[in-house]
This record gives structure tokens, sequence and C-alpha cells, in this order.
């Protein structure tokens, strides 16, 4: 039977999205070899070369997300979800997928939606502890929902959901043994204490902003700054590789090495950056983006920072910079408590637990 298997995923827009659709066709691919997979994105999102680096066919999919503000753009949404998913029920045809997979972003709406009225079985892996409008109209078709958060049978139907966890990179588990190679890849002096700066792929304009008006304190303390900028802003940024002690980056590949040697990290709240956390343990203080829907960053933040597992800055309280990351420099014990309780958080085993799930649907389908 396994040779039959066709598994079609649909996330994207963000890394968030993208990066757990990706490792769970790895995990897939690792359980069924001879497997055909088929990505579905949005044309013009970073899912289109992504994708493709991993090793997976994608099709894009004309679609975009209505704006909360009235625009222009809004005009088109109609014509561009009746488009999309004329197209999805086209690729849903055509490849007769034995499970559809949707992990969040603009395509996997017309893709889930089209697969359930097909009779086709449908997951959402649902990252957030606050879920969009798309999963939750989803919900009411999809026959599992995977999630990573407790108490989200205010969205969705109960006996749909399942505890899992956000998928993780799996070399992320052994960063305990890559600090030599951290050291040595970043060439660090083991002696100072290191920040990393993260801001998502794109980057973050709040956080960049903050870091280049504190950069020189930074400096003067004697921490070393590894700053991931993203790519819409590393050409403004990569100047101050000229201070002693920083390092600039518009994104970061090796982020197993990456975490393997800091001591403090600044982050955005994205779901799956969360996840990955929880499972360094490293003190983090987060910088939620405002501007996403729902503010589900600030309720990801709070699901940690509740259990006493990271420090919460937000955008508007920005000014306090210096005296949060200096009071969390100077106290061992503040390290160490936020250390213990997010690990306690973390779920390193979420891409089998979802993987686990999706071979359920796939034997009823097959049967």
């Amino acid at each position: 039977m396994k040779q039959s298997i066709k598994i079609l995923l649909s996330g994207g827009g963000t890394g968030g999205h993208i990066y757990p659709a990706i490792a769970i066709a790895n995990e897939l691919k690792s359980r069924y070899p001879t497997a055909e997979f088929l990505f579905v994105g949005a044309k013009d999102r970073m899912e289109m070369e992504k994708v493709p680096e991993s090793g997976y066919r994608i099709i894009g999919l004309s679609i975009s997300g209505i704006q909360r503000s009235f625009t222009l753009k809004n005009l088109s949404f109609p014509f561009k979800l009746m488009s999309s998913l004329w197209n999805a029920f086209k690729i849903v045809k055509k490849f007769k997928p034995n499970v559809v997979i949707g992990t969040g972003g603009f395509a996997s709406g017309p893709i889930l939606f089209m697969a359930s009225v097909s009779g086709i079985p449908t997951l959402i892996q649902e990252q957030n502890s606050y879920p969009g409008i798309t999963n939750k109209l989803l919900s009411g078709t999809s026959n599992k929902i995977c999630v990573a958060y407790d108490n989200l049978e205010r969205f969705f139907p109960q006996n749909k959901i399942i505890k899992t966890g956000n998928p993780v990179r799996g070399d992320l588990l052994t960063i305990s043994n890559k600090r030599e190679e951290s050291i040595k890849f970043f060439q660090l002096d083991p002696t100072k204490k290191t920040l990393l700066v993260l801001g998502g792929s794109l980057g973050a304009r709040a956080i960049n902003a903050v870091i280049e008006e504190n950069i020189e304190w930074l400096v003067e303390l004697g921490i070393q700054v590894i700053w991931q900028t993203g790519k819409l802003y590393f050409e403004e940024y990569k100047k101050y590789d000229a201070l002693k002690g920083v390092q600039t980056f518009a994104y970061l590949n090796k982020m197993d090495v990456a975490y393997a040697a800091v001591d403090i990290i600044i982050s955005r709240a994205g779901a799956s950056s969360i996840s990955e956390l929880c499972i360094v343990g490293k003190p983090t203080i987060f910088i939620p983006s405002p501007n996403v829907a729902e503010d589900h960053q600030t309720k990801n933040a709070l699901a940690v920072v509740s259990k006493n597992g990271a420090i919460l800055l937000e955008e508007k309280n920005i000014e306090i910079f210096q005296s949060v990351v200096e009071e969390l420099l100077n106290s061992k014990e503040k390290q160490k408590i936020l250390t213990e309780n997010m690990k306690k958080l973390a779920l390193p085993n979420a891409t089998d637990s979802i993987v686990d799930e999706i071979e359920k649907l796939i034997n009823t389908s097959v049967d």
C-alpha cells in the first residue's frame, strides 16, 4: 500500500508555516520512502523558494489575505479567492492525495476546504495559542487538529484536538553538545556573554531599531551580539559588523549552532520560534509583533511568561529595554529559573506525534 501513497501539504507566507510543513514531510518521507509529495503555496511568497530547496515540488496559488483595515487591495480578494478555490479543486482532483495537511498560510484554506468537500482526510497543524480565522473556519470539516497549547477547545471541536506541540528542527535536540562548534563557527570569546537577536526570516523593524539604538551600550558591557536582522533589513544594519563583538546576518541557516553558545536570546514570539526556544531552554526576552492578526504573538508569549519561562517586553514599553536586559544579565538565579521553566514546556517529539496522527488518516484512506 505504501507505494501508492500521495501526500499534499500546504503552508507558507512565513517560516513559521513553512518549516513545520517541511519537518512533517521529512518525517513522512522516512516512513513512506516511495510516497509522492506535493506542496501548495501562495505565489510570490517565500515557500516558492524554500520548499524546492528542501527537495519537494510546489505549486503556487494566486491568493492573499484580506486586510483588516479598508484598502483597495480588498476589492480583489473575492476574485482571488474564487480563482484559488477553483485551482485548488483542480489540484486535488488531479493529484488525488490520500491525505492533506495544512500548517497555515494563505494557500492552506482553499486546499483544505476542497479536499474536505472531496471526501479526502485532512489535518490542521495549528501553531498558535490563538488560531487565525482560516483554521477556525476549516476546523468544522477537518478530521484532526494538532495543537501546541492548552484550552483551544474554545475555538475548535474538542473531539478533534490532539496536543502534539509544534514541529522543530531535529538538530536542536543536541545543541548541548555543540558549544565548542558554535564558539569556533562564530569566533566567539568563551569568557564573554553572548546575545542572540532574532526577528524572524524577514526581520522585525522594532527589534532592529532598539538593537541599533543600544548596540554601543551592549558592546561597552562586553556583550557579544549575533544579530539576525532579516533579509529586508540586512543592508541597513550590516555596517555594525565593524563594531568589535558584533556580527550581523540576514538569515541564520545553522540555528542549532547559533543557539548552542549564546547566553541570552531576544526574539519575536512566533509559534514555531517559541517551540524551538522551549527545547533550547536559554533565557529569553520576547518582543512580540503587535501587527499580526488577533495579536497572537503576545498571546503566544504570555503562555510561556505566565509559567515564569520567559520575559515579555512589549513594543509600547521598548524604552525600558536597557533595564530589562541588564537585570537579566546580572541575575544568574533569574536565568536559571527561566531556563528550567521553559524546558518544562518543551514538546520535543511533536513531529513524530503529528505524523502518527497523519498515518492513522492515511490508513483509513487506503483501506
